[in-house]
């Protein structure tokens, strides 16, 4: 690279996760006249890229592709010793192949395809005991799942329709024995969620006695304050003022 050489007049990268370091190596290597000396240098190039890319390193279970890369990077213009099968140019321009959607219809969106599936299975069941244990699990489900996505609240007597019109009629359990015993009780419960408490607050619970003490305590050095400065209490007896006048006071009714 020469002085004042921009990216925009330097070869196109092919693939931008190797860098363009790797890309000269490549360019290197096909131009040695040695077919060995090629594939010893492009398998140490391939170690050296596992060292400079952890990521790559992690997917150890396709070797085969870091081979590939090379192949692209040196426009399938490389003569080495490939221990796996040469790719050819057209895997560049292959269309991953078209995925096909389900065209079924969800009569019941709000529940998922999964509960109708779910619900032809049960039909299926012989015993009296396993079909209403699988309609209690429906109607677990069906509740947990509305719940998921509405705020208000599923009515039991609108599960168990669906579930027999799901079903065809075959699947049938009284409203009342459902009620009865909460059946249809979701599988979850929702927590509540807890509200931190300020320092205030959880002082006042969490010490109903020291709060109090708290309190009294300062109540107390206020009154003491009002009481030492005449203010907010009755002042106080003093033995050394005025005493002389107390005593002449009552000589003077004894002398009476």
């Amino acid at each position: 690279m020469t002085i004042g050489e921009y990216n925009t007049a330097r070869p196109h990268i092919i693939l931008k996760e190797y860098g363009r370091n790797v890309q000269n190596l490549i360019e290197y290597i096909r131009n040695l006249p040695s077919k060995e000396k090629r594939t010893e240098l492009a398998a140490t190039l391939i170690e050296l890229i596992k060292q400079l890319n952890p990521d790559i390193r992690e997917q150890a279970e396709d070797p085969q592709r870091m081979w590939d890369d090379l192949y692209i990077i040196a426009d399938f213009n490389l003569d080495i010793n490939n221990p796996y099968p040469v790719p050819e140019r057209d895997i560049l321009f292959k269309k991953p192949r078209r995925m096909d959607y389900p065209q079924t219809e969800v009569r019941f969106k709000h529940y998922g395809k999964n509960i109708e599936r779910l619900v032809k299975e049960a039909v299926k069941l012989e015993d009296a005991q396993e079909r209403e244990d699988a309609i209690i699990y429906l109607g677990k489900l069906m509740k947990t799942f509305y719940a998921n996505w509405n705020k208000e609240p599923l009515d039991d007597s609108v599960i168990l329709r669906d579930i027999q019109l799901m079903s065809g009629g075959a699947l049938n359990m009284t409203i009342d024995k459902v009620r009865e015993d909460n059946l249809f009780e979701k599988l979850y419960k929702e927590r509540k969620k807890v509200r931190p408490q300020t320092g205030g607050h959880m002082g006042h619970n969490s010490g109903g006695g020291m709060g109090n003490q708290r309190h009294q305590g300062h109540q107390g050095h206020q009154g003491h304050q009002g009481h030492q400065g005449g203010q907010g209490g009755h002042r106080p007896f003093n033995k050394n003022k005025g005493g002389s006048n107390n005593n002449n006071n009552f000589r003077r009714r004894r002398d009476q």
